[in-house]
């Protein structure tokens, strides 16, 4: 298995290797369209795109990826939640969320709102971020 930002072509990677794409989304300060629009033509049913939720506004724009791209047809999706997310949950090593932009709380309404949109996806767990500490580096 390879996980990836989905920043780079994954065209050239092994047809062996399963391929877990991340699109960053817009909380993430990282995202990059253009990776999607590039690799979503080499993915195949045994890859995944994962989506990490920090905020509603993040929520939004999942689904709207999901339904413009028609990725449930295209391989299994997954979504991850930003932890911890409430500011009293934060430590001050992690990233803020931006500003205008609503925070959710780990399991909070956008998971509720996803099955109520039934949409095709897994939830999956930071576990890094549960297993170490957010100031920990290089584990």
């Amino acid at each position: 298995m390879l996980e990836t930002s989905g920043a780079h072509d994954i065209s050239k990677v092994d047809a062996r290797v399963r391929r877990i794409m991340d699109l960053k989304c817009p909380s993430s300060g990282r995202g990059r369209k253009e990776s999607l629009g590039k690799n979503i033509q080499h993915l195949r049913l045994t890859d995944e795109i994962k989506f990490v939720i920090g905020t509603q506004e993040d929520y939004e724009w999942t689904k709207r990826q999901m339904a413009e791209h028609k990725l449930a047809a295209i391989c299994p999706l997954l979504i991850s939640w930003v932890q911890p997310l409430a500011l009293e949950q934060q430590d001050k090593s992690l990233k803020r969320v931006p500003a205008g932009q609503t925070p959710n709380f780990r399991g909070g309404n956008w998971r509720n709102e996803s099955w109520a949109d039934a949409l095709p996806v897994r939830f999956q767990a930071q576990l890094h971020k549960i297993i170490w500490p957010a100031e920990q580096r290089g584990v």
